[in-house]
């Protein structure tokens, strides 16, 4: 009979262990939808607060992952908004099944600190964090390109909108950030920015705005490390991806860009500033029609490096310069030849092919006083894409253009750079 007795003792607390454990998973996936916190969800009502308080809730719950849910179905318009971390659990999970949206009207934007804004949507000092889902990011930017030519009206000129045009999602000061699924549309200015932040993983993106709007990076680097952007798709009207000053150890991998201005490191060194990106890995890339496709660019008279980069596996269909390194970048007219260079130095192109738009396909200009060197170029063939202009001259060769290059070709190059031995 005891024995019976022990047996039941133990099914009981096994089952109470069990029930508590249950209760602790439970604690840690939590939700706070913003409905119960006020958000209407018609698109047209501002649910500013209510994500704001739905925000505050999680950031002191003792729930260990708790998770702000943005259901499906319902389109929520937003006025910036800036989440601020120092939270109390270890992970918040942040869940976007329906949309978000900006104010159409830049001047309906509600900037608290400046006559414009920065950004849109930012999470700033907040560790561990997930941003997943089905849902759309959609910053509305379709007014804010069209305005630009009101902006030189400077009597009727609206400061706001003739100011520095918001970035739609940015990470900043934080570590551990994991992005995935979810889709970005037409934003203002780039879509999403990593500044100052480490252990950043954006995966099955979609980014999407139109091949003529200004300045719509689809992912932008700034002061990042350790970044993973992979298996997405990017379609904007500047760079699909762009690397700028103080970003190293980023792997950049599995990426359909196209339209846009490639996958770019830089610009660097603008104004004469010292400026650095190093140990950069892009790989497994589509450029489909794009301006450019592998590209470093530096401002003439800059400091500064670029060093230990790779691209390799890439497909060029139509791209107008698949390859290029542009030491005498400058974007208006008034260039001047300086003395000093952004130093380029240990950068591979390997595996490269397809079709080029544009000669020459391959473009390396470099500094007389600062040469590029250790350039290597492997296994790169490269043809005239047709045109379809129907003048039969869509066989021709492409060329190729290079100057002050110190490095080698490996394997097959075509067409041939006589700069590399």
């Amino acid at each position: 009979m005891a024995k019976y007795l022990l047996l039941l003792l133990v099914l009981i607390l096994g089952t109470a262990a069990t029930s508590t454990q249950s209760r602790s998973l439970r604690s840690c996936n939590q939700v706070y939808n913003v409905i119960d916190f006020g958000a209407v969800g018609d698109g047209d009502t501002d649910d500013s607060q209510a994500f704001k308080d739905a925000w505050k809730d999680v950031c002191k719950s003792s729930s260990c992952s708790p998770i702000i849910q943005v259901p499906s179905g319902k389109s929520f318009l937003l006025q910036p908004l800036t989440f601020n971390g120092e939270c109390k659990p270890d992970q918040i999970i942040f869940q976007i099944d329906g949309t978000m949206k900006g104010p159409s009207d830049p001047s309906d934007w509600k900037c608290q600190e400046h006559r414009y804004c920065k950004q849109w949507i930012a999470f700033d000092e907040v560790d561990n964090l997930m941003i997943h889902g089905s849902g759309t990011v959609d910053g509305q930017g379709s007014t804010w390109w069209e305005r630009r030519s009101s902006c030189k009206d400077h009597k009727h000129r609206d400061k706001r909108v003739c100011g520095r045009k918001p970035t739609g999602l940015v990470i900043s000061h934080s570590q551990n950030v994991h992005l995935e699924g979810l889709t970005f549309k037409d934003s203002p200015q780039m879509h999403m920015a990593f500044e100052r932040s480490e252990r950043v993983h954006a995966s099955n993106l979609t980014i999407q705005a139109p091949g003529d709007s200004p300045n719509t990076d689809g992912i932008h680097l700034q002061h990042a490390r350790n970044i993973f952007i992979d298996h997405s798709r990017i379609m904007t009207g500047d760079d699909c991806i762009s690397i700028g000053h103080g970003s190293s150890h980023i792997n950049i991998t599995r990426i359909a860009c196209g339209p846009g201005h490639g996958i770019s490191i830089g610009s660097l060194g603008i104004d004469g500033e010292n400026e650095t990106v190093e140990d950069v890995h892009v790989s497994d890339v589509v450029f489909t029609e794009t301006t450019n496709g592998a590209r470093i660019k530096t401002w003439q008279g800059g400091k500064g490096f670029a060093r230990n980069v790779v691209f390799e596996n890439i497909r060029s269909e139509g791209a107008r310069n698949p390859i290029i390194i542009d030491q005498y970048y400058c974007d208006h007219k008034h260039c001047t030849d300086h003395s000093s260079a952004v130093k380029i130095s240990n950068i591979r192109f390997e595996n490269i092919y397809g079709t080029s738009h544009r000669k020459p396909a391959v473009n390396i200009a470099c500094s007389k006083s600062v040469p590029c060197t250790d350039i290597v170029l492997s296994n790169v063939h490269l043809e005239a894409a047709d045109d379809g202009d129907g003048d039969g001259d869509d066989g021709d060769e492409p060329s190729t253009h290079c100057a002050n290059v110190q490095g080698h070709a490996m394997g097959h190059v075509f067409p041939p750079l006589t700069c590399l031995s």
